[in-house]
C-alpha cells in the first residue's frame, strides 16, 4: 500500500527541521512540507483556503474558530512555539510606568489582533498577578515596522466593556509608542525602536529573564503560543494522527541530541557567546526536554491558554483538552 500523502506546514524552526529535511520520516506518510515568509501567511492559507492537511496555526486563531458550531479542525498536541511573554511588554519611558499596576488607565498597543498569540499570555499574567485587567486600559491595535497584511480571515471580538481601536494601516505602533502616541505596546515581535536602542522605550520588565525563569519556577508553566492542527476530516484516522505526532516527537527529540552533542564542543556551530552556558542553565530549570509535547506534560500550560482566552473574551465559553484536541491523543 503506498505511503498517504499529506500537505503539511510549518515555518522554519530547529524542532522541525529534521522532518523538513527528511531525517525524520513519518511513518507511512509521504509527506509534502510548506512554509512561508512569515508564519501568519501559513495561518492564513490554511484557515482562508484549507491549503493543507496538517499545519502549524497560533492558539488563538485556531481556538477563534470554536465560535463555530463544527469547528473546521483540531490540534495535535504539538507546540511548534513557545515563548514567555513578560519581554512582550514594551513602555514608553516618560510616562511614568515603572510597574505592572501603572499601566491602568494607559493606552496600549497591540500586534496585529486583540488577542493576538504574544498578547494574550501577558495580559493573563498582568490580571493574575498584578490585578491590571484589560478593562482597565484603552487598546489600539495595528502593525509595526515589518512588513505584515491585516488579519482580518479570523473573528475579531472584544468584550464590550473593553475599548479597542484599530489603527490606520500605515500606522506603526512602535513609532507610535516611541512618540509616546502610545503609553505601552504588547507586540510578539519587537519594534525597531526597541532594537536600535532609543532612550525614549524599554520594556516593562527591564530584567525579563529573571522575572520569566520566576514565573517558570512557580507556576511550572511555559507558555504556548503555536500548535499543530489537522483537518477534521482526519480525526477519525487515529494511526495516521499517531504517525504524525510521533514524528513531530522525533524531530524535536533529534534537535536535543544534536543540542547535547554541541554541549561536548561549547557550542561552537553557533554564533552565541555562552551558548552552552544557557543550556545547562534551562536544562538544571526545565529539565533535559524543555519543549515537551504531548498533553498531560502540558496541560496546566494549555489550561492557562484555554481560561485567557475565554476570560479575555476572544471564546464564548472555557474549552478543555478534551474540546480542543483529537480524541486519540489525549493519552500522550
Amino acid at each position: 500500500m503506498p505511503d498517504r500523502k499529506l500537505d503539511i506546514a510549518f515555518w522554519n524552526y530547529d524542532r522541525t527541521r529534521l522532518l523538513a529535511d527528511r531525517t525524520v520520516k513519518i511513518e507511512g506518510v509521504d509527506a509534502a512540507f510548506h512554509s512561508a515568509r512569515i508564519v501568519p501567511e501559513i495561518f492564513k492559507a490554511m484557515i482562508q483556503d484549507r491549503a493543507y492537511d496538517v499545519s502549524e496555526l497560533g492558539m488563538t486563531y485556531f481556538l477563534r474558530l470554536f465560535s463555530d458550531d463544527d469547528p473546521p479542525f483540531l490540534a495535535l498536541p504539538v507546540f511548534v512555539v513557545r515563548c514567555f511573554r513578560h519581554s512582550a511588554i514594551y513602555i514608553n519611558k516618560k510616562k511614568g510606568i515603572r510597574r505592572p499596576q501603572d499601566l491602568a488607565g494607559k493606552r496600549i498597543g497591540e500586534l496585529g489582533l486583540y488577542g493576538h498569540d504574544g498578547g494574550v499570555m501577558p495580559k493573563g499574567v498582568l490580571s493574575d498577578e498584578y490585578g491590571v485587567t484589560p478593562d482597565q486600559c484603552r487598546w489600539i491595535v495595528g502593525r509595526i515596522d515589518f512588513p505584515m497584511e491585516p488579519v482580518d480571515f479570523v473573528p475579531r471580538p472584544h468584550p464590550a466593556n473593553v475599548e479597542v481601536e484599530w489603527a490606520d494601516e500605515d500606522a506603526d505602533l512602535g513609532e507610535m509608542l516611541e512618540r509616546g502616541e502610545i503609553d505601552a505596546l504588547i507586540s510578539a515581535d519587537a519594534p525597531r525602536c526597541v532594537l536600535e536602542g532609543s532612550p525614549n522605550v524599554g520594556r516593562l520588565f527591564e530584567d525579563y529573564v529573571a522575572v520569566e525563569r520566576d514565573y517558570f519556577r512557580r507556576t511550572g508553566i511555559f507558555p504556548i503560543m503555536h500548535t499543530v492542527v489537522v483537518r477534521q476530516e482526519l480525526a477519525n484516522e487515529p494511526e495516521l494522527l499517531r504517525a504524525v505526532f510521533e514524528g513531530f516527537c522525533k524531530a524535536k527529540d533529534g534537535m536535543i541530541e544534536q543540542y547535547e552533542k554541541g554541549l561536548t564542543f561549547m557550542m561552537m556551530a553557533n554564533m552565541v557567546p555562552w551558548f552552552a552556558n544557557l543550556i545547562e542553565q534551562d536544562r538544571a530549570l526545565m529539565g533535559r526536554d524543555w519543549w515537551p509535547y504531548g498533553v498531560k506534560a502540558n496541560r496546566e500550560a494549555v489550561d492557562a491558554v484555554l481560561r485567557y482566552h475565554h476570560e479575555q473574551g476572544l471564546t464564548n465559553r472555557r474549552l478543555t483538552c478534551e474540546d480542543i484536541f483529537a480524541p486519540s491523543l489525549l493519552d500522550t
